[in-house]
């Protein structure tokens, strides 16, 4: 395990294919809006897939934002524990999570996936080809963001907000 003190927040998600960006909203969003401490590192997971394993395993802490299908109503909040991540990235919702599941696999077996890992996100109404997030995940934004605030300061980090808005893309 990694003998380092950082929280990891990685954003996933692909934009091209509506709500499963949402991942990578939410992360600029946090990025923008907050202040964060210094042990704090957002990073645009996108599709990297493998690619995100040295990062996930030098990591204490890992928080994963993402659009979660839990077959649950559009724009429902969502937060799985280390446990519970396999079950539902295995839904495949998008060509990042088969990877993303391999990767936490993979952390897993190596011994290297932080204990303290979860995902937090929504419920997508629409992932396919299509630039932007529905009307629905996009009105619960603020919710996911308090959601990830307060779970970094349950781990000690405390986001300070900016005062300044991310600008709302044209809705497409």
């Amino acid at each position: 395990m990694s003998t380092n003190s950082h929280t990891i927040v990685i954003g996933l998600g692909n934009p091209l294919m509506g709500d499963d960006g949402l991942g990578l909203v939410a992360l600029e969003r946090l990025r923008t809006e907050y202040d964060l401490p210094l042990d704090v590192e957002l990073v645009d997971g996108g599709t990297w897939g493998m690619n995100l394993l040295p990062t996930i395993e030098d990591a204490a802490r890992v928080l994963l934002i993402d659009a979660i299908d839990i077959a649950a109503p559009a724009g429902t909040l969502v937060r799985l524990d280390r446990a519970g991540l396999p079950r539902y990235l295995a839904m495949k919702i998008s060509p990042h999570q088969v990877d993303l599941r391999d990767v936490l696999g993979l952390a897993k077996l190596r011994g290297t996936l932080p204990n303290d890992t979860i995902a937090v996100g929504l419920q997508p109404e629409r992932v396919a080809l299509h630039d932007g997030l529905s009307d629905v995940v996009r009105s619960r934004l603020d919710d996911l963001l308090t959601l990830v605030v307060r779970e970094l300061a349950t781990r000690g980090h405390l986001c300070t907000p900016t005062g300044r808005k991310l600008a709302e893309p044209a809705h497409a």
